[in-house]
């Protein structure tokens, strides 16, 4: 039945524009191309059973597909010309990608891949595909949303934590067999008492909030849309509508935007200007919202006293990139949101929209970024 429904749905979409048959999101009946393209693990992959987000494990859907009767390819190959994911855009229906290991879906991948119909992001964040291209092509874009929201808001307040004791340096000294109780303890603060704005309140900044609230900080938050007043009240959070008045009342911002046109160098010197002096920023959104030699420039005159996150422009990043080694950092690679919990959530809602699709039904509605031709509001 299933079959027969996305079969008349195909063949009443031929009357229409070619982006009209492929805008709708449910499979054609026959095998599919679907191809995942996921970080190398190497002999990590067999230390747990359960470390499913890497090409090894291809999120652990690959016996499922093929029992399916599709055709399941995986690779860590994406850039240039000649990579194996380029081979496969000319023919593949669905292509799986992540932010920890992003495939740039570019404007121009997206016109060699005829037969393409679905783009999923398995995790969240789908600012490495060119949803506009995505749009007008009639493609889907779904992710997974709210699959690793927890481990990303966990992750925040780790850092923040770090920052605020200052906490990398001292590690530093044990590394190197010096003990300097001074050196670290002259920039040392407690988190009770600080003022924390999120620049963005969605769920990982709710969660990030809720997290805090037991630090007994001052919190603010700026975003497009204020909280519910009930749930505002049980955080006890201000909402500051406008942002530059919001930063110089921080002593640490956490950034929890999504990367759009609008929000791309938004962090720029002059809005670093507008920061508290020796104010500490936490950026587990994307690196492109910040400018990223303002950053280090600001980092190393001690306008900003701290720097964390693990997103960076472009990713993977450089070895030469001044992040690396500008003072006062605690950056990792994008790494906190693929925790083993928050791999298994994103397989599972990566296997649950792919069966949906084969069966012709509509993802839960929050997942999807592009759909029918328009974006999801966040991306406009």
């Amino acid at each position: 039945m299933a079959m027969r429904r996305a079969a008349q749905q195909a063949i009443q979409a031929l009357g229409s524009s070619v982006s009209q048959s492929r805008r709708l999101h449910q499979a054609t009946p026959g095998s599919k191309k679907i191809v995942g393209v996921f970080y190398k693990a190497g002999e990590y992959s067999e230390k747990n059973p359960n470390f499913v987000g890497c090409v090894e494990r291809g999120l652990g859907i690959g016996d499922w597909l093929e029992s399916q009767g599709h055709q399941y390819i995986v690779t860590d190959d994406k850039e240039g010309p000649h990579c194996e994911l380029e081979k496969h855009i000319p023919d593949m229906h669905v292509l799986i990608t992540t932010p920890f290991h992003p495939a740039y879906v570019t404007a121009e991948r997206i016109k060699k891949a005829k037969n393409l119909q679905l783009l999923l992001t398995a995790g969240i964040g789908s600012d490495h595909i060119d949803l506009k291209a995505a749009a007008d092509a009639g493609l889907t874009v779904a992710e997974v949303t709210g699959s690793n929201v927890v481990s990303v808001a966990e992750d925040e307040l780790m850092r923040i934590l770090i920052l605020v004791r200052n906490f990398v340096p001292g590690h530093q000294q044990v590394i190197r067999g010096e003990w300097d109780v001074a050196a670290i303890s002259y920039r040392s603060y407690d988190l009770e008492g600080k003022t924390v704005g999120t620049i963005g309140a969605g769920r990982i900044g709710k969660l990030l909030l809720q997290r805090l609230k037991p630090f007994n900080c001052n919190l603010l938050y700026h975003d497009r849309l204020k909280m519910d007043a009930e749930l505002e009240q049980q955080i006890g959070a201000k909402f500051e509508e406008d942002l530059d008045a919001m930063l110089p009342k921080c002593d640490v911002i956490v950034i929890n935007m999504p990367l759009t046109e609008k929000t791309k160098g938004l962090f720029n010197k002059e809005r670093i200007a507008k920061c508290k002096k020796g104010v500490l920023i936490v950026n587990n959104a994307r690196g492109a919202i910040m400018d990223t030699q303002a950053v280090a420039d600001a980092c190393a005159s001690g306008h900003i006293a701290g720097y964390s996150g693990d997103v960076w422009n472009p990713q993977p990043a450089p070895k030469d990139h001044p992040w690396r080694y500008m003072p006062n950092q605690a950056m990792t690679p994008h790494i906190s949101g693929t925790t083993i919990d928050g791999q298994l959530r994103y397989a599972a809602g990566t296997k649950d929209m792919l069966d949906r699709y084969f069966k012709g039904e509509d993802f839960p509605p929050q997942n999807y970024i592009v759909k029918e031709g328009k974006l999801a509001s966040q991306y406009q």
